[in-house]
């Protein structure tokens, strides 16, 4: 390989491909170093280096410079078999660098083929794996759709990069939320906690750091603009957005709704509340299987315990 083929390949790689030139002159040096090594049988140290800018390559047997056309079919083999390898190693370097850096950020794709109940997803220069535990239960995707969900973990495997990506994540719910609601991209209004059970139902508690922005009405939207484009894309997964306060006396009923509680009674020793409501409200208190006040519990940290007004007398007549 001439000097001028090997720059221009050099220059081709560094623009095609996003590697660095150094990187790939590196890598050529290497190879062609162990390559003489080998060929040579020398006891001497073989150095071997290219100029950047003219493409020559100079070889040195200890003192003794080694004639370049005694490397030149060892010269052609080895930046064949390093300039594959590097352009693995780069592309694989290139996206993982891209996308570890994107951790947790929303990304879109299409579904590109299906391994088992595992989604592959391709997300443009790569791919993205989103496993089964990662899918939110009872939807369904054909080849060719449109697919949004958010990066789980990137790992290097090999020269392969695998992402992973998730729709079961909090973060999911948080990053929707971000985008939907400048507001909270902006710092004014802040997520304090998510409780989430996928595909089911979300409870996420939000506050406002500004007395005039009201964190509940802007995270709806006008008209529900806003938590419409949420539920729409996480497939009518129903979302309760409630007020954040640090006082349990006004969490605990905001984490409750829709139920109404008519009041509460604190155990602070072991976090416990025992909360009253009205006779009526027990199911819509507690929820399908449970699922209102297990999200609510998780959302307080508080552990709940709902019973109604007319237990509530009971419990004081016997005691």
């Amino acid at each position: 390989m001439d000097k001028e083929s090997l720059l221009r390949l050099v220059d081709s790689l560094h623009r095609d491909k996003e590697i660095t030139k150094d990187v790939v002159f590196q890598g050529i040096e290497a190879a062609l170093t162990t390559a003489a090594r080998k060929h040579f049988k020398s006891q001497s140290e073989i150095s071997i280096q290219i100029n950047r800018s003219t493409g020559e390559i100079i070889a040195m047997e200890g003192e003794h410079k080694i004639d370049p056309s005694e490397l030149g079919r060892i010269t052609a083999q080895t930046a064949k078999q390093v300039i594959i390898q590097k352009i693995r190693e780069a592309e694989r370097d290139v996206i993982y660098e891209d996308y570890v850096s994107r951790k947790s950020a929303i990304v879109s794709g299409t579904v590109q083929r299906f391994e088992g109940q595992t989604i592959i997803v391709n997300l443009g220069k790569t791919e993205g794996v989103l496993t089964k535990s990662e899918q939110i239960s009872d939807e369904h995707y054909n080849t060719g759709e449109r697919i949004r969900a958010i990066i789980l973990d990137v790992k290097k495997i090999g020269t392969r990069v695998k992402i992973l990506l998730s729709r079961t994540n909090t973060d999911f719910v948080r990053k929707l939320f971000e985008l939907e609601v400048p507001e909270i991209a902006e710092g004014t209004i802040e997520i304090k906690v998510i409780a989430r059970e996928p595909g089911h139902r979300t409870k996420i508690a939000v506050s406002s750091s500004d007395l005039n922005v009201d964190c509940v009405g802007a995270c709806v939207g006008v008209r529900g603009a806003r938590i419409r484009n949420i539920v729409d894309e996480l497939n009518g997964e129903k979302i309760d957005i409630i007020r954040w306060s640090a006082e349990p006396e006004q969490l605990l009923p905001n984490a409750l709704k829709p139920a109404e509680v008519s009041s509460i009674i604190l155990s602070d020793n072991n976090k416990a509340a025992t909360v009253v409501v009205p006779d009526d409200q027990l199911s819509l208190a507690i929820g399908k299987r449970g699922q209102n006040v297990r999200l609510a519990s998780r959302l307080t940290a508080w552990g709940i315990d709902i019973i109604t007004e007319s237990e509530l007398e009971e419990r004081q007549k016997a005691g």
